[in-house]
């Protein structure tokens, strides 16, 4: 019977460093599904993920730090933006982070460059 008392996040770094180091062998041979190792396996997955998530937390990249990054893994060029957006000074702008991206735009590289909208967006609460 699973005791749920016994049950806790991860604490302390020392803890943390402890469940990397037992999850560690589970990539390289991976339980079987429905076993007891793979349970455990994914119950020391879900603990790193809450503990890095509160600890470690990686801010979400800005909409013109998306567009860069698509640009250079793809090898697109200003050009290839300024095809897709429709103005080169629209585009120079935008990389420049003189403007903001509109709408427009959001919905344009979404279809064009296969970049889902919510990244394009930002932080609306800021």
């Amino acid at each position: 019977m699973l005791n749920l008392k016994a049950l806790r996040t991860l604490q302390s770094e020392h803890e943390y460093h402890a469940a990397l180091k037992e999850v560690r062998p589970y990539f390289e041979n991976e339980p079987e599904p429905g076993s007891d190792e793979a349970a455990h396996f994914d119950a020391l997955v879900l603990l790193i993920e809450h503990y890095e998530a509160r600890h470690y937390p990686i801010a979400a990249a800005s909409p013109i730090d998306v567009i860069k990054s698509v640009m250079a893994a793809n090898n697109y060029s200003r050009a290839d933006l300024v095809t897709v957006i429709g103005s080169k000074a629209r585009a120079a702008d935008l990389l420049n982070g003189k403007r903001e991206i509109n709408l427009d735009q959001i919905r344009k590289l979404s279809r064009e460059w296969n970049i889902p909208p919510g990244s394009l967006i930002g932080d609306v609460s800021a």
